[in-house]
C-alpha cells in the first residue's frame, strides 16, 4: 500500500508561483510513473503533468505547458510540481497519483493523495 502526502498549496496572486510536493511512502515503494491531477469545483478531474520514474520522461497538459514543471527525486521518493505564471483558472485541488496501470495521462493510477488546495486570485 502506497501512501501519498501532498504539500505546498496555498493562495497566490495571478502571475505568481507555487511549488507542490508529494512524498510517497510504503513498503518497497515502486511506481513506473507519478502524476499530478487537479479538480476544480463542479468540474471533472483533469490531468496536469506526469513523470516516469526511470528516465524522467515528462508529459504535460496543453493548458500548463511552458508554465509548470514536474520533477522527481528517486532517492527521496518525492515528486514536485513547480507552477509559474499562475492564472485564476489554475485554481483547484491538486492531487498526486502513483502506480498507473495504463496511460499516465488518464486516471489509471491506483494510489492517490488527499490533495492540496491551490487558489489563484485575480
Amino acid at each position: 500500500q502506497v501512501q501519498l502526502v501532498e504539500s505546498g498549496g496555498g493562495l497566490v496572486q495571478a502571475g505568481g508561483s507555487l511549488r507542490l510536493s508529494c512524498a510517497a511512502s510504503g513498503r518497497s515503494f515502486s511506481s513506473p510513473a507519478m502524476g499530478w491531477f487537479r479538480q476544480a469545483p463542479g468540474k471533472d478531474r483533469e490531468f496536469v503533468a506526469a513523470v516516469s520514474w526511470v528516465g524522467g520522461t515528462t508529459w504535460y497538459a496543453d493548458s500548463v505547458k511552458g508554465r509548470f514543471t514536474i520533477s522527481r527525486d528517486t532517492t527521496k521518493n518525492t515528486v514536485s510540481l513547480q507552477m509559474n505564471s499562475l492564472r485564476p483558472e489554475d485554481t483547484a485541488v491538486y492531487l498526486c497519483a502513483a502506480d498507473p496501470r495504463g496511460s499516465v495521462v488518464l486516471e489509471t493510477y491506483t494510489s492517490w493523495g488527499q490533495g492540496t488546495q491551490v487558489t489563484v486570485s485575480s
